[in-house]
This record gives structure tokens, sequence and C-alpha cells, in this order.
């Protein structure tokens, strides 16, 4: 018995029976073309469905919908929310961190010192200032982080050109 060399159309995919087969021979230009429609007995194996089985959810917060919002997952709308410090809580802030020696170390978290009023942003200022120079030159104020350094011109070597001709061009690095 010779060996089957060609694919047979009919092994793993659906064909037609009775009038539709003989419909399908007259009609199609190519018959012996597959359905193109798996058996799925044959093809996927467990079959969908067939498992005894039921799927059980995970019990977590995430699993309830009524806890668990879209609008709180999305995070494509996290906006920035809005911060409000007033002049009264800034001036107790300003006070009670004023000292030099109060920046915290990670192993310790210290308490600020109580402040008995709030006074006024202003006068609050000129407590801190007259108590001690907050910036001197070895000591700046905190610049704004930029995500490149600032260019600063310096005048480099010339482009190479005849030593008595005219060259108005200046490069800078």
């Amino acid at each position: 018995m010779a060996a089957k060399k060609a694919a047979d159309s009919t092994l793993y995919h659906l064909s037609e029976k009775g009038f539709w087969k003989n419909l399908r021979q007259v009609l199609s230009v190519n018959p012996s073309i597959s359905s193109g429609l798996p058996i799925a007995t044959l093809n996927r194996y467990p079959q969908p469905a067939s498992r005894p089985e039921k799927y059980s959810y995970p019990a977590s917060k995430a699993s309830d919908p009524a806890e668990n919002p879209y609008w709180k997952r999305d995070v494509r709308r996290a906006y920035p929310q809005l911060s409000v410090v007033s002049q009264a809580e800034l001036s107790v802030l300003l006070i009670s961190h004023s000292d030099l020696n109060t920046a915290a170390t990670p192993a310790q978290d210290p308490v600020p010192p109580a402040v008995s009023q709030p006074l006024e942003l202003s006068d609050a200022i000129t407590a801190i200032t007259q108590s001690a120079k907050v910036y001197s030159e070895s000591r700046l104020p905190p610049s704004l982080p930029t995500p490149h350094k600032r260019w600063a011109p310096k005048l480099s070597q010339d482009a190479p050109h005849e030593p008595h001709s005219y060259f108005p061009m200046s490069l800078y690095q």
C-alpha cells in the first residue's frame, strides 16, 4: 500500500454531507479545499466547557465590584491633588522647624516643639531671620531641579583657516 503524500482536507476539518456536499462539488471552483472549520474533539483537548469543576473567583477587595470602582483603578485620571496650607499653619511650621539641628535622620523621628499660638506669617519670618542667619555663601537656598545643566558659553579654538585671511566666525563650546 502506498503512503499517503497529499494532505486530506477532511481529516481534521468538518466537511459537508449529503445534498450540501453535492452542491459544493458542482458550484465551487476547487471542491478539494478544506472548509476551514476544525473538528473540536480532535483539535482542542480538553474541549471548551468540558471541565467538570467550576471556576472560583479569588476573594479579594479588588474582586468585589462594589468596592472596586473603575475611577479608582484608572491611573490615567490620577490628577495631582490640590494641597492648601494657610498662613497660620505655615508660620507654625516655620517656627517649629527653624532650628538648624532639627533635621531628622532616618533613625529618629523628632517631635517639633509646640507653638503656643499661631503668629502672623511676616512675624514668624522676621523672628526666624533675626535669631539666626538662614542663608549664607556656604549655605545657599534650595534651587529648582533642572533636567539638564545650564549652558555656559566658553570660547573654543578657532576652526582651521589661513593665518592672514578674514575669518569672522568665533567657535563656542
